[in-house]
């Protein structure tokens, strides 16, 4: 069997909002959450996170953005995926500090699908990684209520300045997540360990600069990871969660965040 067989639980259908067409997997009954796979792609440990969304009661939806669906993450070719052309494709921008990626428009779409057609209040939306920013700017689209960050890295090259403060958002779209935030009274989760080279203090300090206390910071000491991945942990939800202690606990209160905001709880 190949690697989607550990999608075998999962729905499969193509989305296409009229520029691109991607397929997205779907699990579950409840109000939407759309888990947005990290680097290297829609891998093991990524789909059992989105398991854990569906038990909780609700619908999980991953879209494959990239990579290979299934895969392990540890496959020496996931790799590539990062080398392979990943950084250059124009859904996506890698280095820029003050935009998001033109794939976040698709994004949108398919949280205005999934909305219409589960319900609820509104949208959960969880990026990992390479797309850890993607819900924030995804809050331009009003089916969208609860957007989580895990470990966001983008901008890449975060040795300069301005790609450390850098959150991948442009200035209409935190003014429009700001303003959601007050009117709504909405907020967002950030997740990520203390000293990831990937995701600076300066990061975080621009979110609550910019979002004040509607900004829910979640953030670990490595020693409480579970080994696993890159030489540092970097991802709360999946390849660094162990199975108790500050991990699990940043996992249960996404998953509620979920259930509150969504409808579900």
């Amino acid at each position: 069997m190949g690697y989607e067989a550990a999608l075998a639980e999962y729905e499969k259908f193509a989305f296409d909002d009229g520029r691109w067409t991607r397929d997205v997997y779907r699990r579950g009954s409840g109000p939407a959450v759309i888990v947005i796979h990290e680097m290297p792609g829609l891998h093991p440990l990524v789909i059992r996170f989105a398991d854990r969304v569906a038990a909780a009661g609700m619908s999980v939806y991953c879209p494959h953005l990239f990579g290979e669906p299934g895969r392990p993450a540890s496959h020496p070719l996931g790799a590539l995926t990062m080398l392979g052309g990943i950084c250059i494709r124009r859904e996506f921008n890698v280095w820029a500090s003050d935009r998001s990626s033109p794939i976040v428009e698709w994004l949108k779409a398919l949280a205005r699908k999934v909305h219409a057609d589960c319900g609820g209040k509104g949208v959960g939306a969880v990026g990992m990684c390479f797309t850890g920013g993607f819900a924030l700017a995804m809050m331009t689209e009003p089916a969208v209520v609860a957007p989580v960050l895990s470990q966001p890295s983008l901008p890449l090259g975060a040795g300069k300045p301005r790609r450390a403060a850098g959150i991948g958002a442009s200035r209409a779209e935190v003014a429009c997540a700001r303003r959601r935030f007050e009117d709504e009274d909405l907020s967002m989760i950030g997740l990520r360990f203390f000293d990831d080279p990937f995701v600076p203090d300066a990061r975080f300090d621009t979110y609550r600069r910019e979002f004040g206390e509607k900004f829910e910071a979640v953030e670990i000491d490595p020693k409480d990871a579970r080994p696993g991945g890159l030489k540092h942990p970097h991802s709360v939800l999946t390849l660094n969660l162990a199975e108790d202690g500050p991990t699990k606990a940043a996992e249960a209160r996404v998953l509620a965040f979920f259930r509150e905001r969504t409808g579900a709880a």
